[in-house]
Protein backbone atom coordinates (compact mmCIF):
# COMPACT_ATOMS: atom_id res chain seq x y z
CA UNK A 1 0.00 0.00 0.00
CA UNK A 2 1.21 3.50 -0.67
CA UNK A 3 0.38 6.94 0.65
CA UNK A 4 -1.56 8.01 -2.45
CA UNK A 5 -3.85 4.98 -2.26
CA UNK A 6 -4.50 5.32 1.48
CA UNK A 7 -5.28 9.02 1.05
CA UNK A 8 -7.82 8.15 -1.64
CA UNK A 9 -9.52 5.68 0.68
CA UNK A 10 -9.72 8.25 3.47
CA UNK A 11 -11.11 10.88 1.09
CA UNK A 12 -13.77 8.36 0.11
CA UNK A 13 -14.50 7.59 3.77
CA UNK A 14 -15.05 11.27 4.52
CA UNK A 15 -17.30 11.70 1.47
CA UNK A 16 -19.38 8.64 2.37
CA UNK A 17 -19.74 9.74 6.00
CA UNK A 18 -20.88 13.17 4.80
CA UNK A 19 -23.58 11.60 2.60
CA UNK A 20 -24.90 9.68 5.61
CA UNK A 21 -24.78 12.78 7.80
CA UNK A 22 -26.54 14.90 5.17
CA UNK A 23 -29.42 12.42 5.00
CA UNK A 24 -29.53 12.05 8.78
CA UNK A 25 -29.81 15.82 9.20
CA UNK A 26 -33.41 15.48 7.93
CA UNK A 27 -34.50 13.29 10.84
CA UNK A 28 -36.49 14.41 13.81
CA UNK A 29 -34.74 14.17 17.18
CA UNK A 30 -36.98 11.20 18.00
CA UNK A 31 -35.96 9.35 14.84
CA UNK A 32 -32.28 10.03 15.53
CA UNK A 33 -32.55 8.68 19.08
CA UNK A 34 -34.83 5.73 18.28
CA UNK A 35 -33.54 2.21 18.85
CA UNK A 36 -33.44 -0.31 16.00
CA UNK A 37 -32.67 -3.99 15.51
CA UNK A 38 -29.10 -3.48 14.28
CA UNK A 39 -25.90 -4.55 16.06
CA UNK A 40 -25.35 -1.07 17.53
CA UNK A 41 -28.99 -0.10 17.85
CA UNK A 42 -30.43 2.83 15.96
CA UNK A 43 -28.80 5.58 13.97
CA UNK A 44 -27.19 7.31 16.95
CA UNK A 45 -25.63 4.05 18.13
CA UNK A 46 -24.42 3.10 14.66
CA UNK A 47 -22.87 6.51 13.94
CA UNK A 48 -21.28 6.55 17.38
CA UNK A 49 -19.76 3.14 16.66
CA UNK A 50 -18.28 4.47 13.41
CA UNK A 51 -16.88 7.46 15.31
CA UNK A 52 -15.47 5.31 18.10
CA UNK A 53 -13.66 3.02 15.65
CA UNK A 54 -12.21 5.95 13.72
CA UNK A 55 -11.08 7.68 16.91
CA UNK A 56 -9.56 4.70 18.72
CA UNK A 57 -7.63 3.43 15.70
CA UNK A 58 -6.23 6.89 14.97
CA UNK A 59 -5.19 7.27 18.61
CA UNK A 60 -3.45 3.88 18.43
CA UNK A 61 -1.62 4.89 15.24
CA UNK A 62 -0.46 8.01 17.05
CA UNK A 63 0.98 5.93 19.92
CA UNK A 64 -1.87 6.14 22.45
CA UNK A 65 -4.02 3.15 23.44
CA UNK A 66 -7.20 4.48 25.08
CA UNK A 67 -9.11 2.19 27.40
CA UNK A 68 -12.28 4.29 27.34
CA UNK A 69 -15.21 3.95 24.98
CA UNK A 70 -17.16 6.65 23.20
CA UNK A 71 -20.83 5.95 23.94
CA UNK A 72 -24.07 7.00 22.21
CA UNK A 73 -25.14 8.75 25.41
CA UNK A 74 -22.20 11.14 24.90
CA UNK A 75 -24.23 12.66 22.04
CA UNK A 76 -27.69 13.82 23.09
CA UNK A 77 -28.34 15.47 19.72
CA UNK A 78 -27.61 14.78 16.09
CA UNK A 79 -25.67 18.05 15.80
CA UNK A 80 -23.33 17.08 18.65
CA UNK A 81 -22.53 13.74 17.01
CA UNK A 82 -22.21 15.22 13.52
CA UNK A 83 -19.71 17.83 14.75
CA UNK A 84 -17.59 15.21 16.51
CA UNK A 85 -17.65 12.81 13.54
CA UNK A 86 -16.66 15.59 11.14
CA UNK A 87 -13.83 16.58 13.48
CA UNK A 88 -12.58 12.98 13.55
CA UNK A 89 -12.80 12.69 9.77
CA UNK A 90 -10.58 15.79 9.49
CA UNK A 91 -8.09 14.25 11.91
CA UNK A 92 -8.05 11.01 9.92
CA UNK A 93 -7.48 12.93 6.69
CA UNK A 94 -4.57 14.77 8.30
CA UNK A 95 -3.07 11.50 9.50
CA UNK A 96 -3.41 9.96 6.02
CA UNK A 97 -1.84 13.05 4.45
CA UNK A 98 1.17 12.85 6.77
CA UNK A 99 1.84 9.11 6.73
CA UNK A 100 4.79 7.83 4.69
CA UNK A 101 4.97 4.72 2.51
CA UNK A 102 7.55 3.32 4.91
CA UNK A 103 5.28 3.79 7.91
CA UNK A 104 2.27 2.34 6.08
CA UNK A 105 4.18 -0.88 5.56
CA UNK A 106 5.61 -1.13 9.06
CA UNK A 107 4.34 -2.80 12.21
CA UNK A 108 2.83 -0.72 14.99
CA UNK A 109 2.16 -1.80 18.56
CA UNK A 110 -0.88 -0.95 20.67
CA UNK A 111 -3.12 -2.27 23.40
CA UNK A 112 -6.78 -3.20 23.24
CA UNK A 113 -9.26 -1.43 25.50
CA UNK A 114 -8.70 -4.33 27.93
CA UNK A 115 -4.95 -3.71 27.89
CA UNK A 116 -3.95 -6.72 25.76
CA UNK A 117 -0.85 -6.01 23.65
CA UNK A 118 -1.24 -6.31 19.87
CA UNK A 119 0.69 -5.52 16.72
CA UNK A 120 -0.38 -5.04 13.12
CA UNK A 121 0.91 -3.62 9.87
CA UNK A 122 -0.39 -0.06 9.70
CA UNK A 123 -1.90 -0.15 6.22
CA UNK A 124 -3.80 -3.36 7.06
CA UNK A 125 -5.60 -1.63 9.91
CA UNK A 126 -6.08 1.59 7.97
CA UNK A 127 -7.77 -0.42 5.19
CA UNK A 128 -9.76 -2.34 7.80
CA UNK A 129 -11.13 0.93 9.18
CA UNK A 130 -12.47 1.93 5.75
CA UNK A 131 -14.10 -1.48 5.36
CA UNK A 132 -15.53 -1.27 8.87
CA UNK A 133 -17.06 2.12 8.09
CA UNK A 134 -18.56 0.76 4.88
CA UNK A 135 -20.35 -2.00 6.79
CA UNK A 136 -21.86 0.33 9.34
CA UNK A 137 -22.70 3.07 6.82
CA UNK A 138 -24.70 0.41 4.97
CA UNK A 139 -26.66 -0.21 8.16
CA UNK A 140 -27.17 3.54 8.63
CA UNK A 141 -28.26 3.88 4.99
CA UNK A 142 -30.83 1.12 5.47
CA UNK A 143 -32.23 2.88 8.55
CA UNK A 144 -32.32 6.23 6.77
CA UNK A 145 -33.99 4.74 3.71
CA UNK A 146 -36.65 3.12 5.89
CA UNK A 147 -37.30 6.55 7.39
CA UNK A 148 -37.69 8.12 3.94
CA UNK A 149 -34.27 9.80 3.78
CA UNK A 150 -32.03 7.64 1.62
CA UNK A 151 -28.44 8.90 1.39
CA UNK A 152 -28.18 7.52 -2.15
CA UNK A 153 -25.28 5.41 -3.31
CA UNK A 154 -22.22 5.50 -1.05
CA UNK A 155 -20.10 3.03 -3.02
CA UNK A 156 -16.43 3.68 -3.68
CA UNK A 157 -16.94 3.59 -7.46
CA UNK A 158 -19.63 6.29 -7.18
CA UNK A 159 -17.16 8.47 -5.28
CA UNK A 160 -14.40 7.82 -7.82
CA UNK A 161 -16.66 8.73 -10.74
CA UNK A 162 -17.85 11.90 -9.00
CA UNK A 163 -14.35 13.33 -8.57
Amino acid sequence: MNKEDIQLLYQYNRWANEKILAAASNLTPEQFLADAAYPHGGLRGTLTHILFAEWIWRKRWEGDSPSVWIKPEDFPTFDSLRARLQEEDRSLSEFAAAVTDERLNSIFHYKTTRGDPKEDILWHVMAHLINHGTQHRAEAAAMLTALGHSPGDVDLIVYLRSR
